[in-house]
């Protein structure tokens, strides 16, 4: 997948911003983060849920892996070469509806 294909699915999704973070790319929605591209975009960090990280990184290993800030784990950090566009598009949309408003979540399905 290439960062190009990752942006466009990202911004696809309803009231989603492109925004800097630091020296970062962010995709937003109602001002949180669900996504962030180091300034390389040889990786995306993608945001989701405990149980979609774990699942995320025992079926993929060969493109993810627990991202950490600190001593925290913050998601899931994602070799985009050989990452398979539709598991990335299903994760980016698990982590947008997580911070997305309940409202908006519903109405996108």
């Amino acid at each position: 997948m290439k960062s190009e294909q990752l942006r466009e699915y990202a911004l696809s999704l309803p009231e989603t911003t492109e925004e800097p973070h630091f020296h970062y790319t962010s995709f937003r929605v109602n001002g949180k983060i669900f996504v962030t591209l180091p300034p390389e975009e040889k990786y995306a960090h993608i945001f989701v849920d405990d149980l979609q990280r774990e699942m995320a990184v025992d079926l993929y290993p060969e493109f993810v892996e627990v991202l950490t800030w600190g001593k925290k784990i913050a998601g899931i950090r994602v070799l985009l070469s050989k990452a398979k566009p539709t598991v990335i598009r299903q994760l980016v949309h698990s982590a947008w509806a997580r911070k997305a408003p309940k409202s908006l979540v519903k109405s996108a399905v």
